[in-house]
């Protein structure tokens, strides 16, 4: 089996982590794969696990060489890491979620496997996004995410996941996608 990336990008509120985690769930005992948090600048909430970072300490990491990939998004910063990289280089198939503006960058620096596009309907998207509570997840800040929503670049997806029903349906597209990448 190549090990790899299979990269979920999607707008905020289309449940991305949602069926990350599903998907981990249901593939906790197969040693094949590689669910790692990503790094960001912002503490963790209920809705992301991730690994929190400030600002110094990201910028220190990425000058150490300790990121596999680095994005900004939404006044973050965002990272997988090295270690994930050797992961999939070992043959590992590894999970992660990143931003669709990063996609060519990733493609071009990751041995990726496939890009998975998780998206929902505008008014869905908005509801889930305000549903968080997070700061500057409402009003100007939901305006705000939506727009950026509606100006992202085109992805060249592989699968495209409506995630408007019970995430479970989805999820089960997703772990699908992902056992399929082990038979390539």
């Amino acid at each position: 089996m190549a090990g790899g990336f299979v990269l979920i990008v999607g707008p905020s509120g289309a449940g991305k982590d949602t069926l990350i985690a599903l998907a981990r769930a249901a593939l906790a005992d197969d040693g094949r794969f590689s669910f790692p948090e990503r790094v960001v600048t912002r503490p963790p909430d209920a809705f992301e696990r991730h690994d929190s970072v400030t600002v110094d300490e990201f910028r220190a990491r990425e000058a150490a060489g300790d990121w596999a990939l680095a994005w900004e998004a939404h006044g973050n910063c965002y990272a997988l890491t090295a270690a994930a990289r050797r992961q999939a280089e070992s043959g590992l198939v590894v999970v992660a979620n990143i931003s669709r503006g990063s996609v060519a960058e990733a493609r071009a620096a990751l041995p990726v496997l496939a890009v998975v596009e998780i998206t929902a309907a505008p008014e869905v998207l908005a509801a889930r996004i305000a549903a968080r509570g997070r700061d500057g997840d409402q009003g100007a800040g939901l305006a705000s995410r939506m727009r950026r929503s509606d100006s992202a670049p085109e992805v060249a997806a592989d699968l495209r996941l409506i995630n408007e029903d019970a995430p479970a349906t989805a999820a089960a597209k997703l772990k699908a996608l992902l056992l399929s990448c082990i038979e390539r």
